[in-house]
């Protein structure tokens, strides 16, 4: 049974569908062209059990779109989908069947891709990867970020969820991309990500003539003080989703500048140690599900499957 069908048989939501006066009307479980999903237009046969979401991102100077430059790093990489506004490939990485995804930028693009690859296939786990702006001390230009949660400053997050749900990270997936960072010497930082519909005032950056109001010049000191080490505005919509469809949601960044320490914006800084990090700490997090799988365990913990308890249970 696929995830989306376990969410659609709890009672709760099969109230929700009762109340809801144009059920019947919706095009549930979505619009479809060629019979694909409408958005996406994806081989849903052919997604992975990993996702990566890159966005078109100048910033991140990738020289093509960024999933045509991740997929030349994946082995035996097919186009599985390309709508004109998402481009999909997937191949594999070390044994993972990894698929990336390319779209625009903001949360509600975000949520769009998201909502077809959860709707339609049992995907596991999703992950942000891309650019950002660094407002920690910790932070260097071109160090990579592991985000353990996401501040939710966005819209669409708060169209799912009221503002208390966290938008915390998977254990599992932190963990990989730890390890993977250390093990290539990948210069990073641990910690919480901020994330907003607004890249300008909303971030604390001046927008059309210097314009800006009270409150957004207290944006990047509330968040300095508060620990928080980067910004973005696509991280909070995906893990949000991940906590509340039973997905594993991560997030990790280069970061192209810091406004805090003064660091200049350098286009493409950390660009290739994040998508190394990215595929690298996958395939640590496939060897981890399979640790899974042979101990017959829902959780990876240190030493799953190679204690004498372990094995005789």
């Amino acid at each position: 049974m696929k995830k989306s069908e376990r969410i659609r048989q709890k009672p709760s939501i099969q109230l929700m569908q009762e109340r809801y006066e144009y059920w019947e009307r919706v095009p549930y479980p979505g619009l479809v062209i060629d019979n694909k999903p409408a958005i996406t237009q994806v081989d849903i046969d052919r997604v992975g059990d990993y996702l990566i979401y890159l966005v078109r991102d100048p910033l991140g100077a990738y020289g093509r779109d960024p999933a045509e430059r991740l997929a030349e790093m994946l082995e035996d990489a097919e186009c599985i989908g390309n709508s004109g506004m998402f481009l999909s490939y997937t191949g594999t990485y070390k044994g993972a069947r990894i698929t990336c995804v390319s779209g625009g930028s903001g949360c509600p693009e975000v949520e769009l891709a998201v909502n077809d690859f959860m709707e339609y296939t049992d995907c596991s786990t999703f992950l942000r990867v891309g650019t950002s702006g660094g407002i920690s001390e910790k932070v260097k230009v071109g160090d990579c970020v592991i985000t353990t949660g996401v501040f939710r400053e966005d819209g669409t997050s708060r169209a799912y969820i009221a503002d208390g749900f966290p938008a915390y990270c998977h254990y599992e997936v932190v963990n990989a991309m730890v390890q993977a960072a250390e093990a290539h010497h990948i210069p990073y930082q641990l910690g919480v990500t901020a994330c907003m519909d607004s890249d300008f005032v909303g971030n604390g950056r001046p927008s059309v003539g210097g314009y800006l109001q009270p409150d957004n010049i207290n944006k990047l000191g509330t968040y300095n003080r508060a620990g928080v080490m980067n910004t973005d505005r696509e991280s909070s919509i995906l893990v949000t989703m991940c906590n509340l469809f039973e997905r594993r949601g991560g997030a990790i960044f280069d970061v192209t500048d810091n406004l805090l320490t003064g660091e200049k914006f350098q286009a493409g800084a950390g660009t290739e140690d994040s998508l190394k990090l990215a595929l690298e700490g996958i395939a640590i997090l496939h060897q981890m599900d399979l640790q899974k799988a042979a101990a017959g365990k829902e959780n990876w913990f240190p030493g799953i499957g190679g204690t004498a308890e372990n094995k005789e249970g």
